[in-house]
């Protein structure tokens, strides 16, 4: 049992958590998707609406100062998390699709060449799957996929022989949304870097699970979003590398993110506002430290040893059930459960769930591909955070047990 951690202090502080559904207490078991939010973030932007709405940067007058410092101050703060050796490596995003996106536009579309060979693992996401198809089929590359294993990992010995000189791109999770996999990013950002390869991390699931050290990784990219890490939604990160950056074109053309600009010719930016064009989601930003601060304040190996102990005790109550199979059981996992009941669809299960004042996923999670590779066409997926109880393992266990012999 984790020391000195109280759990219901942490409750306390996302106001959601006491509200009721359907006459039943809430119980929020869908954080993969996105987490809930804590106070402080709510504070930060009402204050920002209350007080300093104003738009930010070349603004002379107090509110628009005041804006520009705490909206830099959210760079610093990520800076700080990741360990980027800038805070201009930093590039504000509306969330991780974009950041995928502007990597996959700006970098593939000057960079890319016919033949080159962009390499995916099947754990992936469709944000990190189809901007890529989509420059692929603009430039003449191609799409390889990194297949996994029964466990949900990645077959380390496959992409070892997938890697070659062709290979220019390799983009994986750090962890998958769907079945809580964690990659071995480290090795395989080695080894793809031995083949003259960038790598680009979809850091949306481990970026409030696990410690993040881009300069120890040695990752060109990684991309999260706020709303998965106790934040403002429409708020995502983009780190680069300074050299690599500096050589990519910028992904939209507007305000801010140029130099001078005249008929006759433009010239843009510098790192970062080459890459934020026009008026950002302010408050979102600014609230987004707020979270920051607050995932420090408890740390993150306090939090990761809280969700190992709920993945580890619900993974042993759900597999009690007769007729529940966990898809999805490699040895290195963070808190997410999928599973499927025999003869049971999973969106019979989520709805019946919610009946019961618990909020599940269902689906194919965008990763289609996935699925497929296990022969089903979605799953009920459990997904826990550090404000989530025994009690409430206990409870979806319960009531999956009365769904099912309602069914």
């Amino acid at each position: 049992m984790l020391e000195n951690f109280d759990v219901l202090k942490i409750r306390n502080d996302f106001p959601e958590l006491s509200r009721t559904v359907h006459d039943r207490p809430l119980i929020y078991l869908d954080n993969a998707a996105s987490t809930l939010k804590c106070r402080p973030v709510i504070d930060a932007l009402n204050a920002h609406y209350s007080n300093e709405a104003a738009n930010i940067h070349r603004g002379v007058h107090y509110l628009s100062e005041m804006g520009t410092i705490k909206y830099e101050e959210t760079r610093k703060s990520i800076q700080h998390l990741i360990n980027a050796r800038n805070d201009y490596e930093v590039i504000f995003t509306k969330g991780t699709t974009e950041s995928l996106n502007l990597v996959a536009s700006s970098y593939g579309r000057k960079f890319l060449k016919k033949g080159d060979q962009i390499l995916l693992s099947t754990l992936e996401h469709h944000s990190n799957i189809v901007p890529w198809q989509m420059i692929a089929e603009e430039v003449g590359a191609e799409v390889i996929e990194i297949p996994v294993n029964d466990l949900g990992e990645i077959d380390l010995t496959a992409y070892k022989i997938l890697l070659n000189e062709k290979v220019a791109i390799v983009a994986t999770n750090h962890i998958s949304n769907s079945l809580g996999t964690i990659n071995p990013i480290a090795e395989m950002i080695k080894l793809a870097h031995d083949v003259g390869a960038i790598y680009v991390v979809d850091a949306a699931q481990s970026i409030s699970h696990e410690k993040i050290d881009v300069q120890n990784l040695d990752c060109d990219f990684l991309a999260f979003s706020s709303h998965k890490m106790f934040g403002p939604t429409g708020v995502g990160v983009l780190y680069g590398k300074e050299d690599l950056l500096n050589e990519m074109p910028p992904y939209q053309g507007g305000g801010d993110m140029i130099d001078v600009v005249s008929f006759e010719k433009t010239t843009y930016n510098t790192l970062p506002h080459k890459f934020e064009a026009g008026t950002p989601h302010i408050a979102g930003v600014i609230a987004l430290k707020a979270a920051i601060d607050y995932i420090n304040e408890i740390g993150l190996d306090t939090i990761k040893a809280w969700e190992h102990e709920l993945l580890e005790y619900a993974t042993e109550q759900l597999s009690k059930i007769d007729g529940l199979k966990i898809i999805g059981t490699s040895k290195e996992k963070t808190s997410v459960i999928s599973f499927t009941m025999e003869g049971i669809h999973p969106h019979d299960i989520g709805t019946l769930l919610d009946r019961q004042g618990i909020a599940v996923r269902t689906g194919h999670h965008c990763t289609q591909p996935l699925m497929k590779r296990f022969n089903i066409p979605a799953t009920t997926r459990a997904s826990f955070s550090v404000y989530n109880t025994k009690e409430e393992v206990d409870a979806l266990v319960a009531a999956i047990i009365k769904t099912k012999e309602f069914l």
